[in-house]
């Protein structure tokens, strides 16, 4: 009954529900603003750096160098959001990047320094990151969580598609320092949306003085100790790390642009496509995809996201290159999946911690694939290093999924047995009462408990387990009659129990003599069914 209640009121829990929480609203506008400018001054300066060097491993580079640093930002500033309110950190890091970019945007500022700036602007968002993840979880709670997730996902997406299909629009259109202008204002905005609708919440760490203080080393250690000795944190981010291999067009996005004949609109197009349908995917993933479904299918969808990448080994014109990369988008919503499971297993008070590690691993396998991706690409067509990067995360996938898979069921056969231990004890202390006699009139309640022998494949004490509570709800108005329940219960054993039946073999107790009692059998028959129905 309660599995029932618990996922129907999931079905009911719909974005409508989420956007009603006003500090939702503010999060996840601040979401919005800040990654569509991110990917705006990704694209504005991977474009300036190809046109002027028509390097593919320099302009894969400076892609790079706008997302590597969230992995040293995710070890090593991701503390900052556990010893300091959260609120806090999210409006201080917006301001600072929003003055790094303005200074981009100088005039006369040279590549190699606008690149230096990117660097330290992704570099601040890090704990931006990891303090808005770390809020969610306080925001939203039960299944409205689980649907803030996908909406969180979905945004992250869209924002990626706006950013990109825009910056390569406004670079096209405006050039590089108009792109970092309307960057910084969306910084500047997302600073002013926090600082107005997130309420102010105490730091997650209570520090009372120095010596309370942990060490920035000893905390970088204890998170990265959670995640890897806690098997769902770990292999949930290891799916999340997948995305390394799936997102590799992104590093060859302008060579591969060239090659199918396009210009700065094109790669934003490209670009925009794999997000496009990872938003797609999120959407359809949440909302028609059950809890259970969506940790079963984090396994075949991560190897998927990546194989059909493989297609690129053909060389497809533009229009079928935007299909495979939308595709792979789709299959792509698994990390929906990974990413609440992560969130959820992850302590409160290490959580920003935990989550800074998990997105700071993240880029830097992204980065690096990249890296040498760009590197590829400067010997061998875009198409082709995208086919390889698939075919090695198929494989890589395939591997994370069959430890998945062999986890979830070690989980499964560790929980099924606690839940049925109390419902096999209090039978076995039904089987082995002995010492009583006579009586009759007990038909529904052996009927019932034969029911009960005979279930078999029992899932969390579920629905099977109903004839041994009508048996026992059938035992309960005997217990009035004195000096009778001994009797019937004889009566019972002796229909149920026959002499040299293999089903004795199930009793692996004997109840002591007084409970033999009418007070003491009342008493168990009520502890009984409470267990049952449990």
């Amino acid at each position: 009954m309660a599995r029932g209640g618990a996922s129907e009121q999931a079905a009911k829990t719909t974005f409508r529900d989420v956007f009603a929480v006003a500090e939702f609203r503010a999060l996840w506008l601040a979401q919005l603003l800040s990654v569509a400018g991110d990917q705006l001054a990704r694209v504005a300066l991977t474009i300036l750096v190809y046109d002027r060097t028509r390097s593919a491993l320099l302009a894969a580079i400076t892609f790079v160098v706008s997302i590597v640093p969230a992995f040293v930002g995710g070890i090593t500033l991701a503390w900052l959001a556990d010893h300091y309110p959260r609120r806090r950190v999210m409006i201080a890091c917006d301001v600072v990047r929003a003055v790094l970019v303005l200074v981009m945007a100088l005039p006369g500022m040279p590549i190699a320094a606008m690149v230096a700036l990117l660097f330290v602007v992704t570099l601040a968002g890090a704990p931006f990151i990891s303090a808005r993840a770390a809020l969610y979880p306080d925001v939203l709670t039960g299944d409205s969580y689980l649907m803030g997730t996908a909406v969180t996902l979905t945004t992250f997406q869209f924002a990626q598609v706006l950013g990109f299909a825009a910056g390569g629009a406004i670079v096209g259109l405006f050039g590089i320092r108009t792109s970092l202008v309307v960057d910084a204002a969306t910084f500047v905005v997302s600073a002013l949306i926090v600082q107005a609708w997130v309420r102010v919440r105490p730091a997650p760490v209570t520090l009372t003085g120095r010596a309370a203080r942990p060490s920035r080393s000893a905390g970088v250690i204890a998170g990265t100790r959670l995640v890897f000795t806690n098997r769902t944190l770990r292999t949930t981010m290891l799916f999340g790390w997948l995305a390394a291999f799936y997102n590799a067009p992104e590093g060859v996005v302008t060579p591969l642009a060239r090659a199918l004949g396009g210009g700065a609109i094109a790669v934003g197009v490209i670009l925009a496509a794999q997000a496009l349908g990872e938003t797609a995917g999120a959407i359809v993933f949440s909302r028609f995809v059950a809890a259970p479904a969506r940790l079963r299918s984090m396994g075949p969808l991560a190897v998927a996201a990546s194989a059909v990448l493989v297609l690129f080994v053909w060389r497809p014109d533009l229009p079928v290159s935007l299909l495979i990369l939308f595709a792979s988008g789709v299959f792509a919503a698994y990390q929906l999946a990974a990413n609440a499971a992560f969130v959820n297993a992850a302590p409160t008070e290490q959580r920003s911690q935990a989550f800074g590690l998990a997105q700071g691993g993240m880029s830097l396998g992204q980065g690096t694939v990249m890296i040498l991706a760009g590197a590829v690409a400067d010997h061998h067509s875009a198409a082709s290093v995208i086919a390889v990067c698939g075919a090695v995360g198929a494989v890589v996938a395939l591997a994370i999924a069959f430890s998945w898979a062999r986890d979830q069921g070690h989980s499964d056969r560790q929980g099924q047995r606690p839940t049925l231990a109390p419902a096999v004890a209090a039978h076995g202390g039904f089987l082995s009462c002995r010492g009583v006699s006579g009586g009759s009139g007990l038909a529904p309640a052996v009927a019932a408990h034969r029911g009960f022998l005979s279930c078999r494949g029992v899932e969390g004490c579920g629905p099977g387990l109903a004839p041994a509570v009508a048996a026992h709800a059938a035992l309960l108005p005997l217990s009035d009659r004195k000096n009778s329940l001994s009797n019937q219960l004889n009566a019972l054993l002796a229909a149920v129990v026959q002499p040299g039946s293999r089903r004795t073999r199930l009793t692996p107790f004997r109840m002591p003599a007084c409970v033999q009692t009418r007070g003491n059998l009342l008493s168990l028959a009520i502890d009984v069914i409470g267990v049952l129905c449990t």
